[in-house]
């Protein structure tokens, strides 16, 4: 799968701070092994093309369902139908955490304290 066919992933990346940082969590200090920056810069690339070539794989299964949103269900058949399933637990594992911080962050949101309002 070529960049052209996806339209092209020459201005999409990855924050490289942040993929340094999950890799250097990985790759403890301890281990001795250092990660270069031609490395962290090809990981990159490879997670951009991960990425993409799943999103459009869980696009077309959206369309053929005759649904205008890509769903975690649409996300879990294309990591499947592109032999990926080992990786469905973990993704819906994620999902189930999200979901579950997005709630939390609602409800926060949702009950201010109303103690510091003054009526005036």
């Amino acid at each position: 799968m070529s960049d052209h066919e996806y339209g092209g992933n020459d201005d999409l990346s990855l924050p490289k701070a942040t993929v340094q940082k999950i890799v250097t969590e990985i790759l403890p200090s301890s281990t001795g092994v250092s990660f270069s920056k031609e490395a962290r810069d090809v990981l990159i690339e490879c997670c951009v093309e991960f990425i993409t070539l799943v999103s459009s794989e869980a696009n077309e299964i959206s369309e053929k369902e005759a649904k205008k949103t890509i769903a975690c269900d649409h996300i879990t058949k294309a990591l499947d139908t592109l032999g990926f399933g080992d990786y469905i637990p973990a993704v819906l594992e994620a999902a189930a955490n999200h979901k579950d911080q997005q709630r939390v962050i609602k409800n926060i949101v949702r009950s201010p304290t109303r103690g510091s309002q003054t009526n005036g």
